[in-house]
């Protein structure tokens, strides 16, 4: 008789979470994904359960005045169906029937990013016979992304190579920490929105530490904080890196007329010394998965002008 425990159903609705899911060896048991899960590149062919709701494709600053908008009417919702209603993403509940999950991947982190837990509780409140294990991811520092991928290994049956997996990361950041620490620390912003201004906070102060930076702005485990133009002279960053939260490199690069035009932008120290960079948000620095070992190694790269085996995408704005 056989007594093997069948292969859970999963779905990810965080493009991190799809990548500790491929990380753990468990690709194939992804039977749906978010519209944001893009890598690795073999979960593309999955169903889309997620859509968002607002255009995309305008400027940061547009994005951000819709983002804003809907925000200020979710606060006013009375309720539950209203605030379903102003939902920065939409579910697929038909699909997420069909699809039968046994565990979904969701995060309670910003609501803005990605899918979060309050969107999927609304949508199983629709389902009959549909009871899957949510785990909702809530990193705010390093300790917590790595917290999250040994509790979604817990939820695959897959703990010991989660803690694996953990042991390897932290590893090879004290790798990159000890290899920069003799070298010199530039003072450096790491810009997570062009307009209206924003810096990365979260884990990304850490990223910047490790890798032999000293981080002017965002505190570990806060989420990212607004800036002024008055508050980045102030500060005067040796480098600027630009890495806006869901834009690939080309993204950025179309992007950068609000920075370049700005009647500040040729004052600052890291303008005028040729050290601002361009690099992929969305692939790296704002997911909380394994990828932000390689955005260690990244920064540490920018940092100390190591073209020689760098990682990511990344470059210097000519």
């Amino acid at each position: 008789m056989n007594t093997s425990t069948p292969t859970p159903r999963v779905i990810s609705l965080l493009a991190s979470g799809t990548e500790i899911v491929a990380a753990l060896g468990c690709t194939t048991w992804l039977v749906g994904r978010s519209h944001e899960c893009d890598f690795p590149p073999e979960v593309r062919h999955l169903p889309v359960v997620s859509q968002v709701e607002i255009l995309t494709e305008g400027s940061s600053a547009e994005i951000d005045a819709q983002v804003r908008a809907l925000s200020a009417q979710a606060q006013a919702a009375t309720t539950p169906a209203a605030l379903r209603a102003l939902s920065l993403y939409r579910l697929d509940v038909d699909l997420l029937r069909d699809l039968r999950p046994d565990v979904i991947i969701t995060q309670t982190q910003c609501e803005v990013c990605a899918v979060s837990e309050r969107d999927v509780t609304a949508a199983l409140a629709e389902l009959t016979g549909l009871a899957p294990r949510v785990v909702a991811l809530a990193p705010y520092r390093l300790a917590d992304v790595w917290e999250d991928v040994l509790r979604v290994g817990t939820a695959l049956g897959r703990q010991a190579a989660a803690a694996a997996l953990v042991a390897d990361y932290t590893a090879r950041l004290d790798d990159i920490r000890q290899r920069t620490a003799p070298l010199p620390h530039p003072r450096v912003a790491l810009i997570e929105w062009i307009d209206p201004l924003m810096a990365a906070g979260n884990w990304s102060p850490e990223l910047i530490e490790i890798a032999g930076g000293i981080s002017l702005f965002g505190a570990v485990g806060t989420h990212s904080p607004w800036l002024t133009w008055d508050d980045l002279t102030a500060a005067d960053p040796e480098v600027i890196v630009v890495a806006p939260c869901g834009f690939t490199l080309d993204r950025t690069r179309q992007e950068m007329g609000p920075l370049v035009t700005h009647p500040l932008w040729l004052r600052l120290r890291a303008v005028q010394t040729g050290r601002v960079y361009l690099a992929d948000g969305n692939a790296y620095f704002n997911r909380s998965g394994p990828r932000l070992v390689e955005s260690a190694a990244l920064l540490a790269a920018i940092f100390h002008d190591e073209r020689d085996g760098a990682v990511g995408t990344w470059e210097r704005l000519g």
